[in-house]
């Protein structure tokens, strides 16, 4: 019984080996035809057969004799990845196999004795061996002998050089220059983390207004804000002030990115069509240490002078930033240049905190900051080959209280170059261009300001006051010149939490100045007082709603080239202002 059950295993296994047809068309290799599986067709009662005639093909009958004939197997073909299978003559089954259910094949038949002596050495083909490049080696058999050909051997190993070539450029393989030690440094081994662009986050901004001029003074002369170029006394209504996005994140633990286009800007030459994209922000941070006490921001990004200058507009109360402080940064309070930041651990979280936690704070410019930059403006070319030089030295600090105080001491310096433009000096005469605009060496601009901000805890005050000299255009209107520049601001608010409607901070503030504007052309000299009073309505954190009114007086910036009519009078009227802002 034994014997009968071991027989049939070893005949099962050939049966699942020999019954894989493998179609020659397809895979380009020689065809194995087995014929018909060998597995036990349900049990019949036996009967008779004549034993097959070598010449009369498969026909069946009652076997002379229970002996078998022996067989030479010869091996046709290997599949890939098995072993070289005999193939063998028909000779029939013995009475004790074919009482187990099993039948005569057409095709194959593996010759099996009670007693089985030893494997017959196969005999191999003449045809070539398939065995795919890519296959594994195959297991040798102790007990057949396998052509040492058909096994495929592993890839050999890379050399240290093959391996580490990646490390090096194609001149210095030997590390002679020291790029695999700084490679190394840089990237140590194991360290696993994101893609850089992985660690990229996007947020942004956008504010929506409509303006109406409401009082105008009895002279007629339309009002030029530097802040707001929708508001002109005839064209007023709804505009897009702002429209930011912003991709930002620290793509290593060295060197953070900062990119930020606006897509609301107008042409300064007076074309209808608006909504142009412009760069606002495009730098890299690199720091110095893990810790980013000490890092440098190189790029396009904002002058440290002024806390409302540095201030996000998205965080800022007012609508716009007072003609005294930002003139010293116009336009767009950035430029391209190398900047230098400290700022210890404990003073970035403070920095942080004040932005996030709806302080208004300005953000981490750093305690102590300088650079050196173009000194034209952000979005302007550089006219000359003189750079402006910045420093600035904050502190914040928590009372015992909690309330937070921030002071600030700042100053810059360098050569302005002004932009001229046509114009009738005092309204009469002949239509002339400044003298001294356009002159390449450009005019000495300097400033020097303070800061002192005391936060809305829920009262809030915050001052600024600049001095210093720059270009400015005469009183007969004809010449630029270097003149004496001065102004502030002084504003109060008071923050109000409440715990179903959001959060409203009402607030007034007063500004004036007297010096040059000058990012505009022929750089108008004048005086500017306003008064600002309204409330911010923060809704929820991704919307708010400001309705400002302002009582302005001051010098207009339009240059007007007609008889009679004379440039940069000052404007004295009132003007209502609402802005919906999204956070995204």
């Amino acid at each position: 019984m034994s014997r009968n059950l071991w027989l049939a295993g070893v005949s099962g296994f050939a049966c699942l080996v020999l019954a894989l047809p493998v179609h020659s068309q397809t895979l380009g290799r020689p065809v194995i035809d087995v014929g018909p599986s060998l597995l036990p067709p349900a049990v019949e009662p036996e009967t008779p057969t004549k034993a097959p005639s070598p010449t009369a093909g498969m026909s069946v009958g009652k076997p002379s004799t229970p002996a078998l004939t022996p067989v030479k197997p010869v091996v046709k073909a290997v599949l890939p990845g098995l072993l070289p299978i005999p193939v063998v003559k028909p000779t029939p089954l013995t009475p004790a196999l074919r009482s187990s259910g099993f039948a005569d094949s057409p095709a194959v038949v593996i010759p099996l004795e009670p007693k089985l002596g030893p494997m017959p050495t196969p005999v191999p083909s003449k045809d070539p061996l398939l065995v795919p490049p890519t296959s594994p080696k195959a297991a040798e058999p102790k007990d057949m002998n396998v052509n040492p050909k058909a096994s495929v051997e592993p890839p050999a190993k890379p050399t240290e050089i093959e391996r580490e070539k990646g490390l090096f450029d194609s001149l210095h393989h030997d590390d002679s220059y020291g790029f695999k030690s700084l490679f190394d440094s840089l990237h140590p081994e194991g360290e696993k983390g994101k893609h850089w662009y992985e660690k990229l986050s996007i947020r942004g901004y956008s504010q929506f207004r409509y303006g109406r001029t409401l009082i105008e003074d009895q002279g007629l002369v339309d009002p030029r804000l530097l802040g707001d170029r929708s508001i002109d006394g005839s064209t007023e209504g709804f505009s897009i002030r702002r429209a930011r996005l912003i991709i930002f994140g620290d793509v290593t633990e060295h060197l953070g990115l900062y990119f930020q286009p606006d897509f609301s800007n107008i042409p300064a030459s007076g074309s209808t069509s608006t909504f142009f994209a412009q760069l606002r922000d495009l730098y890299g941070d690199i720091y110095v240490d893990k810790e980013k006490e000490h890092r440098f921001r190189v790029g396009l990004s904002k002058i440290p002078f002024g806390f409302e200058n540095m201030q996000s507009s998205q965080n800022r109360i007012p609508l716009d930033r007072t003609d005294s402080i930002n003139t010293g940064v116009s336009p767009n309070e950035r430029d391209l240049g190398v900047f230098y930041y400290w700022t210890p651990v404990e003073k970035q979280k403070l920095f942080k905190d004040l932005v996030d936690g709806g302080l208004k704070g300005s953000g981490n410019y750093g305690i102590f900051g300088a650079g050196v930059y173009s000194g034209q403006g952000g979005s302007q070319t550089e006219q000359n080959d003189t750079l402006h030089a910045v420093a600035r030295l904050t502190y914040p600090f928590e009372l015992p209280s909690g309330q937070v105080v921030e002071t600030s001491l700042q100053g810059y310096s360098g050569k302005y170059v002004i932009r001229g433009a046509k114009i009738r000096a005092l309204g009469e005469g002949k239509s002339i261009t400044p003298k001294g605009t356009d002159d390449t060496d450009g005019f000495l601009d300097q400033r020097v300001a303070a800061t002192f901000v005391w936060y809305p805890q829920p009262f809030g005050l915050q001052a600024e006051w600049n001095v210093g000299r720059g270009p400015g255009l005469n009183d007969a209107q004809d010449e630029v010149l270097v003149r004496q520049v001065n102004g502030g601001y002084l504003m109060a608010m008071y923050k109000l939490d409440t715990a179903n409607y959001g959060i409203f901070t009402p607030y007034g503030r007063y500004q004036r100045y007297s010096g040059g504007y000058r990012s505009l052309p022929n750089a108008p000299y004048g005086t500017h007082d306003q008064i600002d009073v309204g409330i911010e309505w923060q809704i929820r954190k991704e919307m708010e709603l400001v309705v400002e009114y302002s009582f302005v007086d001051g010098v207009t910036l339009n240059a007007i080239d007609e008889p009679g009519k004379r440039s940069y009078q000052n404007f004295d009227g009132g003007i209502l202002r609402l802005q919906f802002q999204i956070n995204y």
